[in-house]
């Protein structure tokens, strides 16, 4: 087997901290920087402690991950008035409701987080991860069937999956549902099945689009398109191709990406604009972090079960790689990308930063995207991400969920939180790519140039 070495260059030897540390610390604790030390001897100053990753300690930020979330996000029903369980779901009413958690089991960061344990198993082989995922979206489709009825009876009655079953948007379940089809093509559940395909026939069907068919919303302004929608939107579309071997979804989901593309993508700073409006003369160009993160998961998603066939394959393909040159020449000296991209007085931002190193290491992965030219960049977007995992497992420096602004004060204050959903699927999704990367190819630092090497 051929196993890559790859040297890193600018950099002195380091290595990683305390295992019940997140962050990576040098090996000196102190630096020699007086005025007597030779130059060729002074250490660097990193704004993020900067280090060797390995697998074993990205799967411990993996693990804490975890911990934390099976603490915190039980698969349960309760009485609203008694506060007892419900395990008996044909007593199932309006008063009905999620056991309380920190995080909504049927929100669309859920569905990335969902998502993102399944892969965390295949890249650590522990199962766990996996089961996660397997039980809490048994525990929806077991239950689903009881709160229809009750829906169906009041429309307006707010029922724990109210929002997954009579849907307004994208965001009520085009994540939650591709994340269903992933975990349906393997393990064939069939109670999933009705479920996304109710969702699928939503996205197809049912969902508010421009005249020439882009997936669009009324607000803030008549016929605006969200950068966020591909995501929500094209995926589950994407996965329903793979599902059913129906050539119409592979078609709609290239079709979709084109189309916000062509209208929203900046090809000179390779980076997409958050909104646009229809009608409007000039479109603010906002580059949102996190919305840039969709728009390439969403390419990374749709490349991973797009036939190699497909005639607007290499379109994709080209896209990808134009929005990943684009990202990486933005990048934070600290391994960040800022909240606005190319606004580097905005704050930094952890859950965009852990998109990115993930698309940008399955991209390598894959073969996508050269692995000598962005290796680097997608283990030093680790480094810094792995530092906003706390000792408790939360993820820290998450910006809020965040509607389309049209002046900057509205992104540079949004705030941030742990509970902010955001950051989990995306930094499991990292840690988990991060680990095939590193199992595939041997990662040095040193202080004179990159090299890449063969070695059996």
């Amino acid at each position: 087997m051929m196993r890559s070495v790859i040297r890193l260059a600018g950099f002195t030897s380091l290595l990683i901290a305390s295992v019940t540390s997140p962050a990576l610390a040098q090996r000196n604790e102190t630096k020699a920087t007086d005025a007597d030390t030779p130059l060729h001897l002074l250490q660097p100053d990193y704004p993020v402690p900067y280090g060797l990753v390995s697998v074993e300690h990205t799967t411990q930020v993996l693990n804490r991950i975890y911990d934390y979330l099976k603490e915190v996000t039980p698969a349960q029903l309760v009485d609203k008035q008694s506060g007892k369980a419900i395990t008996d779901y044909s007593k199932v009413d309006a008063n009905s409701t999620f056991a309380k958690a920190d995080f909504r089991l049927t929100s669309y960061e859920w569905g990335v987080t969902y998502a993102a344990f399944l892969q965390a198993t295949e890249a650590t082989g522990d199962p766990k991860y996996k089961a996660y995922t397997d039980e809490r979206l048994k525990f929806l489709a077991d239950i689903a069937p009881h709160f229809q009825p009750l829906l169906q009876a009041d429309p307006n009655n707010r029922l724990a999956m109210r929002s997954f079953l009579a849907p307004h948007a994208l965001d009520d379940g085009g994540a939650l549902t591709a994340a269903m089809i992933k975990s349906l093509r393997d393990v064939n559940s069939t109670q999933l099945r009705p479920l996304v395909d109710h969702f699928v026939n939503y996205i197809m069907k049912k969902e508010f689009r421009l005249s020439d068919g882009t997936l669009a919303r009324n607000r803030p302004q008549p016929n605006s398109l969200w950068l966020d929608d591909l995501f929500m939107g094209v995926p589950a579309i994407a996965q329903m191709g793979k599902l059913t071997g129906d050539k119409k979804y592979y078609d709609e989901a290239v079709k979709q990406v084109i189309q916000f593309s062509k209208r929203m993508f900046n090809s000179q700073k390779g980076l997409y604009m958050h909104g646009w409006v229809e009608g409007m003369s000039t479109h603010p160009q906002f580059h949102w972090a996190r919305a840039n993160g969709w728009a390439i998961l969403t390419k990374v998603e749709l490349l991973e079960v797009l036939p190699e066939n497909h005639p607007q394959r290499a379109q994709i393909l080209e896209l990808l790689r134009a929005h990943v040159q684009g990202l990486t020449s933005y990048q934070s000296g600290s391994g960040f990308w800022h909240q606005l991209i190319d606004r580097n007085d905005s704050y930094l931002e952890t859950s965009a930063t852990a998109i990115y190193a993930y698309c940008i290491a399955r991209a390598i992965n894959k073969g996508w995207i050269d692995r000598l030219a962005y290796s680097p960049a997608c283990l030093l977007a680790w480094n810094a991400v792995a530092t906003k995992v706390n000792a408790k497992g939360q993820v820290e420096g998450t910006c809020v969920g965040t509607g389309m602004g049209f002046e900057p004060a509205f992104y540079y204050h949004r705030p941030i939180s742990p509970y902010a959903a955001h950051g989990y699927g995306p930094v499991i999704l990292a840690a988990s790519e991060v680990i095939n990367l590193l199992k595939k190819n041997q990662f040095e630092i040193n202080d004179s140039s990159v090299q890449l090497l063969q070695k059996k």
